[in-house]
């Protein structure tokens, strides 16, 4: 029988005859005249049969389900709560897990003798579940009613092991609430996606996931070892044993605020100091960034004060770029090439807020240049909070390449533009 489903494209998707650009990162797909007709059913709503195309959109991100029936209730769902100390929010019929609190957590399912972390928390509340399913949830989140009515129908794929809501702060009259309603690290945008490395949603954390319990024991769950970024560890190992993540933000949950700036400060910190483990673990997956390496040298040659041959080199970059793409219109080539060369020195600048200002600070006792770099850097925030927030982080991230004795977290992964599938054929789209 053959099953048929919804899709909805992603935001970045533009169409121009039989050539479709779009995901993350982006991607060139040629289509024939029957992937044509499967993308323009996808565009009205119209659910479609599964193919190698439909596959292929949706491992690049272009496309993502709109599920509309279920297999599991939530019956099939156990919740598992990690503390320590008193949780602030406990769902009803949840396991807690206490983790070494002092004095003990009452009413706890499991008490840890020391405290070893989330990981291993989470780790022994799996041990606990019976379910299909299990959400882990932290002891600072609360959950809206109906919460699980736009996840688990994902889970009638399955390859699907973990579906993630959109984790925000709730409205604050504080400057740092305000903030973090805006700019919070766990928020990553209302748009949907397939979750993983090197991707726009390259990560969801652990303080409100739905995952499979098969899926997550077969990579013998949680990292214990890992302190901080068990969570980003767990996406990418599930990643890369073949199993499906996905960001669904049409659900929203909210967590709370540190209570004060010297506490929110150690949290991105701590933040910060999982990218050395992370990289030794995932090689390449910690770049700092990501982009051609044509708008690396734009951008390099305006820093060091030839904007003139930056512009001419960014120019001439765009130009290829309509070349090389005959099939779509000059115009609309030249404004992809052209935005992808401005947002890229958006990312350069946070690069440099958030891993490489302490050698640029080296080199400008010296030179004139990186004085200018890490000044426009530090423009472009835009907001305190941001500069803050990003040199936090970076303290974090130098810490652990010390103890990690590891610099990858450092090294940028330069690559060419626009991704490219395999022509598709007739056969794809069956």
């Amino acid at each position: 029988m053959t099953v048929h489903r919804r899709y909805q494209l992603d935001s970045t998707v533009e169409r121009h005859g039989n050539v479709l650009v779009g995901g993350s990162p982006l991607k060139l797909f040629r289509l024939t005249a029957a992937g044509s007709s499967v993308v323009e059913r996808i565009a009205e709503g119209e659910p479609v049969a599964a193919s190698t195309l439909v596959t292929a959109l949706s491992e690049a991100g272009a496309i993502h389900p709109v599920p509309d029936h279920q297999r599991h209730t939530v019956a099939d769902v156990t919740i598992v709560v990690p503390t320590l100390g008193m949780p602030a929010h406990v769902p009803d019929g949840a396991i807690v897990i206490d983790d070494g609190s002092d004095p003990p957590v009452p009413g706890a399912a499991v008490r840890l003798s020391s405290n070893q972390g989330p990981g291993a928390a989470r780790n022994a509340g799996l041990a606990q579940v019976t379910t299909p399913l299990v959400a882990f949830v932290d002891a600072d989140v609360e959950l809206p009613h109906g919460w699980l009515d736009t996840l688990l129908p994902h889970f009638v794929d399955d390859r699907v092991a973990l579906v993630a809501p959109r984790v925000r702060s709730g409205p604050s009259t504080s400057l740092l609430g305000r903030y973090e309603h805006d700019h919070g690290p766990l928020d990553l945008g209302s748009e949907p996606a397939r979750v993983r490395a090197g991707s726009r949603v390259s990560y969801v954390p652990a303080a409100a996931i739905v995952c499979r319990a098969e899926a997550i024991r077969s990579i013998d769950g949680f990292d214990a070892s890992l302190r901080f970024g068990e969570d980003v560890d767990l996406v990418w190992r599930l990643d890369r044993a073949g199993w499906v993540c996905r960001y669904e933000p049409t659900t929203e949950v909210n967590h709370a605020v540190r209570p004060d700036t010297r506490s929110w400060v150690r949290q991105r910190i701590d933040y910060g100091s999982s990218a050395a483990p992370l990289a030794k673990r995932h090689p390449r997956a910690l770049a700092p960034l990501r982009m051609s390496g044509w708008s690396i040298g734009a951008w390099t040659l305006g820093a060091i004060g030839r904007p003139v041959l930056g512009a001419a080199l960014g120019a001439g970059s765009a130009a290829a770029l309509v070349k090389k793409l005959p099939d779509i219109p000059p115009a609309a080539a030249l404004r992809l090439a052209g935005s992808g060369n401005l947002h890229a020195g958006g990312q350069i600048a946070g690069a440099i807020r958030r891993v490489w200002w302490p050698l640029l600070l080296l080199l400008a006792w010296r030179w004139k240049p990186p004085r200018r770099v890490l000044f426009a850097a530090a423009l472009a925030a835009r907001h305190p909070f941001v500069l803050a927030d990003d040199l936090a982080y970076s303290i974090g991230v130098w810490k652990g390449m010390l103890k990690e004795r590891t610099p990858d977290p450092l090294i940028p992964q330069i690559s060419s533009w626009p991704g490219r599938s395999r022509p598709a054929t007739s056969a794809d789209v069956r």
